[in-house]
């Protein structure tokens, strides 16, 4: 189904519960991020119709982490990194306070980075070790992490260039949950119950593992 029901879209979404009783449906995880046509003419208001988004794409004025988007309806995920070609802008798809998905401007030098969960891991042939992360992403690597950690990955060269282990004092952002859109520094972690406390502008809060990502 290529579109969704207003009244049905998640509410990280900065979207208005009013309008058109449709809305372009993102292909990917509805709750993981927001599709290209919602943050062009929605978020950065640089388009007013889907047309003129669609124009865009075919002139490949927009870049998803360095490559081409090709369809209006291509999800941009959490910290992923949208280039506007025409404008030499750059950003970050990140969460605010009030858990509500926002483009953060940031410099050119840090368009070619980017930070994601390691959601699994395993052994292939050859006894390579492929990486599976948040965003749908995987990656061959012999690189120490464990589940639950996040990585640093070079979006140029395609490769994982650090692991940001989940671990005191390590800064998290809080992605589901009721405290979503959160960001602090871990306290302690409780791996029995798979949750964390972090310190955050609320207080001490605990956190599902499940819910939180490392970021620095």
């Amino acid at each position: 189904m290529a579109h969704i029901k207003r009244q049905a879209i998640p509410t990280s979404w900065p979207v208005t519960r009013k309008g058109t009783a449709y809305v372009v449906r993102a292909n990917a995880d509805l709750e993981k991020g927001v599709p290209v046509l919602i943050a062009l003419r929605e978020m950065l208001k640089v388009a007013q119709t889907r047309d003129e988004v669609k124009t865009a794409l075919n002139d490949r004025n927009v870049l998803l982490n360095g490559k081409p988007v090709l369809q209006e309806k291509n999800s941009i995920s959490l910290l992923d990194v949208i280039t506007l070609v025409p404008s030499k802008k750059n950003y970050r798809l990140e969460l605010n306070s009030a858990g509500k998905f926002e483009l953060v401007e940031i410099k050119e030098a840090d368009a070619g980075k980017k930070v994601s969960k390691i959601i699994g891991k395993k052994m292939i042939k050859n006894k390579k070790i492929q990486i599976n992360l948040f965003d749908g992403t995987n990656f061959l690597s012999d690189i120490k992490c464990s589940v639950n950690d996040s990585v640093l990955v070079d979006l140029k060269n395609k490769k994982i260039e650090k692991c940001i282990p989940l671990k005191e004092k390590t800064k998290v952002m809080v992605f589901a949950g009721k405290h979503i859109g959160e960001k602090g520094s871990i306290n302690s972690i409780d791996k029995e119950h798979q949750r964390v406390e972090i310190t955050s502008d609320k207080g001490k809060l605990t956190i599902l593992i499940k819910q939180i990502m490392a970021t620095e």
